[in-house]
């Protein structure tokens, strides 16, 4: 799987042309308003679509087995013609190999391969070496970020850490029948396409064992540290999900049951994503969510996502409407966002929807799922020793996220509503050149960058504004009864 692309593109090298050095993780870049010269150039760029041309890439693979076979499929598949073709090992990473490809191609064709390997690979740079060839305005259309939800197929299969390699120190490292257990779940989760039903799974005794402890722990200290909205919402997963000591739920009756509750779904993964790709499944309303069991020798302990973590940690908070919409719109403000804006959302991400705190009655009450599904942090945070700061996204973006210990701090919010619009301020700060609409009817992105697509959103408010006044207007008509 390719990890990071280096393009570079040109009918020739001059030294008369500067490369423009484009940093992949930035939106993209809308043109401000049309005139006169524009048009004038694009009847020469329509004629030039299909005129040939040599385009130079390189781009690093993680050292595996076929995969580098597996990337050039793409070039067959659009029909570009490999010129030459070079491989060496990575000079930043022992455990990659950049690869040097010659080609000829169409422009059309070659943006269309850039799209493609764009899915499969972080972009760290574009050279632009000839003025004439691509326009500033298509560089946007090189950027990729998805816009459809059957295109979080291709970043949920962009697993970072563990999947089916364990690090040396994970507890399940030397265990074999672990090992090849976690592969079973990589292959469900590497599998699945968006609207297909979740393969359920047969745990074994060891896998539900392990989960009942979790469980059995866990549920004695919720009623005294868990928020309101996760009390509510737990009886409802115990009577239509199968939330049991003794049974392990199974992710599509789970996300069926999100699905009517909020809008969310849930989506299999083999293992971690990283932040971007993560946040914008967010934004679909698809939570990336792990099958596999943490392994027996240490259940109060797991150095990743299990699904101890997602389902009693996430799901019963994903299942509030009001919860819902704040991860949704976190998830919106990372598309297109910088490099350093998207570590900042996912730092807020982590003191809130992973460690949050919130006062409920006068009380401090948790309602992160990191700490719903941790029985010793759990009750660490809500002691004493805690040092529990105000959420304010603009201070909470710099602090450290700590993964292996206690967090050193925990950000408090009086309520989701609170925090959201905390986050609807700060979100004004991501740079981003266009904004971005999401349709929820045909669940799918809009970029906003004419007033053709403004109009669109302007029609669909002015319905909504009728059915309100609509309302009001009969709620005055009972009033004067």
């Amino acid at each position: 799987m390719a990890k990071e692309l280096i393009v570079g593109f040109g009918k020739g090298l001059s030294r008369e042309h500067t490369p423009v050095l484009i940093d992949g993780s930035k939106g993209e870049r809308i043109n401000k308003g049309c005139h006169s010269k524009y048009e004038e150039k694009k009847g020469n760029k329509e004629s030039s679509k299909n005129e040939p041309t040599r385009a130079t890439l390189m781009f690093a693979l993680k050292n595996e087995v076929d995969g580098l076979v597996k990337t050039l499929q793409i070039f067959q598949e659009k029909h570009i013609s490999l010129v030459r073709i070079e491989s060496r090992k990575s000079k930043r990473r022992d455990s990659e190999v950049e690869v040097l490809v010659d080609c000829s191609s169409t422009k059309e064709d070659f943006k269309e391969l850039i799209q493609l390997l764009r899915a499969h690979a972080k972009v760290v740079s574009l050279n632009l070496l000839t003025s004439n060839w691509i326009e500033e305005e298509e560089m946007s259309e090189i950027v990729w970020f998805p816009k459809k939800l059957s295109e979080l197929d291709t970043s949920s299969q962009r697993v970072l850490m563990y999947g089916s390699e364990l690090d040396a120190d994970h507890p399940g490292f030397k265990d074999n029948v672990y090992r090849g257990r976690r592969k079973y779940f990589v292959d469900v989760a590497m599998n699945y396409k968006i609207g297909q039903p979740i393969p359920r799974v047969e745990y074994t005794e060891e896998e539900i064992r392990t989960w009942g402890m979790v469980f059995r722990e866990l549920t004695k200290l919720y009623p005294t540290h868990a928020c309101q909205e996760y009390l509510k919402n737990f009886p409802l997963l115990t009577k239509y999900c199968g939330y049991r000591e003794d049974n392990i739920p199974q992710l599509e009756d789970v996300s069926a049951f999100l699905k009517e509750r909020s809008g969310f779904v849930l989506r299999p993964v083999a293992g971690y994503l990283s932040p971007r790709d993560f946040l914008a499944g967010l934004a679909f309303r698809v939570f990336h969510c792990t099958q596999y069991v943490r392994h027996g020798s240490d259940p109060f302990y797991t150095p990743e996502p299990d699904t101890c973590h997602e389902l009693l940690g996430h799901v019963p908070l994903l299942a509030e409407p009001s919860f819902a919409e704040f991860s949704q719109e976190l998830g919106l403000v990372s598309l297109a966002a910088s490099d350093e804006d998207v570590q900042k959302l996912a730092t807020c991400y982590f003191f809130t929807v992973e460690f949050g705190l919130c006062k409920q009655e006068g009380h401090l009450r948790a309602y992160g799922a990191g700490l719903l599904s941790s029985i010793g942090e759990l009750k660490h945070a809500l002691s004493d020793k805690a040092i529990v700061k105000t959420f304010d996204p603009k201070t909470t973006c710099t602090q450290e996220c700590l993964i292996t210990t206690f967090q050193e701090a925990y950000f408090l919010s009086e309520s989701f509503e609170e925090a959201k619009e905390k986050m609807r301020e700060f979100a004004k700060s991501v740079k981003r050149p266009f904004s971005i609409h999401y349709d929820p009817y045909t669940q799918s992105i809009e970029v906003l960058k004419d007033t053709r697509s403004i109009e669109k959103i302007v029609q669909r408010i002015r319905s909504d504004i009728t059915t309100v006044c609509d309302t009001l207007s009969k709620m005055n008509k009972d009033f004067v009864f």
